[in-house]
C-alpha cells in the first residue's frame, strides 16, 4: 500500500504563486483545499471536486487532517476521491470516523456489484451476493428465499417471469427479512422494491450497441435500497424491514416477449407491451403487488427507470415522485439532510391513465421512443397502478444519477451510490 497523503481544508487566502481560481494546492504536508468564503453547498461541491483531481493526479491514498473536517465535509472528499474499481483509500478524522467507515464500506459494495460485468453478476448470483452481505450484517435477524424461474409462475409473479424468461440465466424475485424484534408477528415497518435488471437488450424494441455498453447498470435499484438497508442496519436501524428484489436480463431468442403480447397480472390488470425496452416497470408492478401482501405500513421502490428522468433533472439528481404529499416532503428533507440530490417530478392519479390500450387495462409505455412527453411521470403512473392503498404511504426514486457511463468533474465512471443515504435516513426517522 502506498504511503498516505496528508489532506487539509484552509480557510486562508490561497498563497502566491498559486492560481486565483484554485481548489486544491500542494503544500509542504500534502495538499490543501481552499474553501474561504464559500457557502455549505458551495463548499462540499468544491471538496467533492478537489477529491476528483487528486484521484486524477494518481493518489491512491488519502489523509484528512485538521479540526476543520466535518462529516459532510469528509464523505463529499470520499465521494470525489471514489475511483471506479474502489481502490483508493481515505483516512477519515474525528468523531465522525466510524460512521464514515460504515458508509464508505456500504458505498463500495453497491459500487462493486453495479459495475461488475454482466457476466459476473446475473439474477441468481445479486440475490446471493445480497442475502449473504446483509446476513453478514444483521446474523440471525435476517432470513431470505428466493423464487427462481418457474416457481415465480406458480406464485402468479407473471411480469417478472415474462421478461426474464428468454435469458439463460432465470428470473428470480428475492424476498429477504430483517427482523431485529425477535418476533415473527411483528409488524413490517417498510417494504424496500427493487428493479433488478441485471442486463437489458432492451428485447425486441433493441437498444443500440452504444446504448447497451451501460446497461450492466440497470440492477442499480436493487442494489441502492439493498445498500440502503445495509446501512441502515451499520446504523443501528431496529424496524422490521421486508427487501424484494424483481431480477431479470432483458434478452431475445425465440421465447423472448413480443410487442402485442398482453400480461395478465395476479391482481386482475393487464397490460399490452407496446415497449419490451420498458421492461423495468413490468417486473416492479409485481414486487408492488408483493409489497401489498405483506403489509407494510411503507412503501419504497428504486429504479433506473426511464431516460426521461435524465432529461428532466440531469444526471447529478434523482427524480422523485409520490402522490403522498406528506411522504414526499419527508423524503425530500431526508435527501437536504444528507447533501443528497432529489427533485420531484410531477405525479397525479391521472397518470395511470397516460398510456391507454385498445385492447388491455393499460400499455405498459407508449409507442413513441421515450414513451413520449411526460415519459418518466407516465412510468411512475404505471406503478401507482400496482401500489398498495392508491400509493399512500409509497415513494418511487427513479435513479437518474445512479451511473455515469464517463468520469466528470465530481465522479469516477460507474456507479454513484446516490439514493442509498437518502433511503438509509428514512428507514431510521
Amino acid at each position: 500500500m502506498s504511503s498516505s497523503v496528508q489532506i487539509h481544508l484552509t480557510q486562508n487566502e490561497l498563497p502566491a504563486g498559486v492560481r486565483k481560481n484554485s481548489m486544491v494546492f500542494a503544500t509542504a504536508e500534502g495538499y490543501a483545499i481552499a474553501v474561504a468564503g464559500k457557502s455549505e453547498t458551495e463548499t462540499l461541491r468544491i471538496i467533492q471536486q478537489a477529491g476528483r483531481k487528486l484521484d486524477q493526479i494518481g493518489i491512491e491514498n488519502a489523509e484528512l487532517v485538521g479540526s476543520d473536517w466535518s462529516q459532510e465535509a469528509q464523505w463529499a472528499f470520499a465521494i470525489g476521491f471514489t475511483d471506479t474499481l474502489n481502490k483508493n483509500k481515505v483516512t477519515y478524522t474525528g468523531e465522525p470516523a466510524e460512521a464514515l467507515k460504515a458508509m464508505h464500506e456500504t458505498y463500495a459494495w453497491v459500487r462493486e456489484i453495479i459495475n461488475l460485468p454482466p457476466s459476473e453478476i446475473y439474477p441468481e448470483v445479486l440475490c446471493e451476493r445480497v442475502a449473504k452481505e446483509l446476513t453478514k450484517v444483521g446474523g440471525k435477524a435476517v432470513s431470505h428465499r428466493m423464487v427462481i424461474g418457474p416457481e415465480l409462475l406458480a406464485e402468479k409473479r407473471f411480469g417478472l417471469y415474462t421478461v426474464g424468461r428468454a435469458s439463460q440465466h432465470p428470473p428470480v424475485m428475492l424476498e429477504l427479512d430483517y427482523n431485529p424484534t425477535g418476533n415473527d408477528k411483528a409488524e413490517v415497518d417498510f417494504v424496500l422494491v427493487g428493479k433488478g435488471i441485471t442486463f437489458d437488450t432492451g428485447g425486441y424494441s433493441i437498444k443500440s450497441s452504444e446504448g447497451m455498453v451501460s446497461m450492466k447498470c440497470d440492477m442499480g435499484g436493487a442494489a441502492t435500497v439493498s445498500g440502503a438497508l445495509l446501512l441502515a442496519m451499520r446504523q443501528g436501524l431496529n424496524k422490521r424491514v421486508k427487501l424484494v428484489l424483481c431480477c431479470a436480463e432483458n434478452m431475445i431468442d425465440g421465447s423472448a416477449y413480443k410487442n402485442g403480447d398482453i400480461i395478465t397480472y395476479k391482481d386482475g390488470q393487464t397490460v399490452e407491451i407496446v415497449n419490451t425496452d420498458a421492461e423495468g416497470r413490468i417486473v416492479l408492478a409485481d414486487g408492488l403487488l408483493r409489497a401489498g401482501e405483506l403489509g407494510g405500513k411503507r412503501i419504497i421502490d428504486a429504479a433506473t427507470l426511464t431516460g426521461a428522468a435524465q432529461v428532466a433533472v440531469g444526471k447529478e439528481y434523482n427524480a422523485l415522485f409520490s402522490v403522498d404529499d406528506s411522504y414526499a416532503q419527508e423524503a425530500l428533507s431526508a435527501a437536504s439532510s444528507v447533501n443528497e440530490n432529489l427533485w420531484r417530478l410531477p405525479l397525479a392519479p391521472w397518470h395511470q391513465f397516460q398510456c391507454p390500450s385498445p385492447f388491455a387495462d393499460t400499455a405498459n409505455s407508449r409507442p413513441q421512443k421515450g414513451g413520449g412527453t411526460g415519459g418518466a411521470s407516465n412510468a411512475a403512473g404505471f406503478l401507482l397502478r400496482f401500489a398498495p392503498n392508491n400509493g399512500a404511504g409509497w415513494l418511487h426514486f427513479d435513479l437518474a444519477a445512479a451511473y455515469h457511463g464517463q468520469a466528470n468533474g465530481f465522479f469516477a465512471a460507474g456507479a454513484t451510490g446516490t439514493g442509498v443515504r437518502t433511503i438509509a435516513t428514512l428507514l431510521n426517522a
